[in-house]
């Protein structure tokens, strides 16, 4: 493991523990050369799922992208950076516990819009207006008029 300070790439690990979700192995190192410590993650290597966008194009599912387009949603909602990484990590678990290998992305702003309806109504309403590319204020308000019956 190369250490970030020096790039020394002999380390010793002092701690192993697995991470707070239970898919990963957080090991606390030492460099051998500076000494300073630093924190790696070991997780499994899985096959990636693909994403097969609106214009029929595949990519590997990217975390960091949702997440992202989270946080624009939630973007001075009192909502936690923590949270978001909790539900992106719930998506992922259950896209990879489906078992299949590709997934379309309208399928995942979907199940996004679900577990974001529980967490906060505003971020909904941001996230689906992207999502799901309101033309015009008809459209606007058919969906805030659902949200309301429901």
């Amino acid at each position: 493991m190369k250490c970030p300070f020096c790039s020394y790439t002999e380390s010793k690990v002092i701690d192993s523990r697995p991470s707070d979700d239970g898919d990963r192995i957080r090991r606390r190192r030492e460099c051998l050369s500076c000494g300073n410590r630093f924190t790696t993650y070991e997780a499994i290597e899985t096959t990636p799922l693909m994403v097969i966008k609106r214009d029929q194009s595949r990519q590997p599912f990217n975390k960091e992208k949702l997440l992202n387009g989270l946080m624009r949603a939630c973007e001075k909602r009192p909502v936690s950076y923590e949270t978001l990484e909790r539900l992106v990590d719930q998506i992922e678990h259950t896209l990879t516990n489906s078992f299949v290998k590709e997934v379309s992305s309208q399928e995942i702003g979907e199940l996004t819009l679900q577990k974001l309806k529980d967490i906060d109504l505003v971020a909904y309403v941001r996230f689906a207006s992207v999502y799901r590319d309101f033309g015009d204020l008809d459209s606007f308000m058919s969906e805030l008029k659902k949200l309301q019956e429901s």
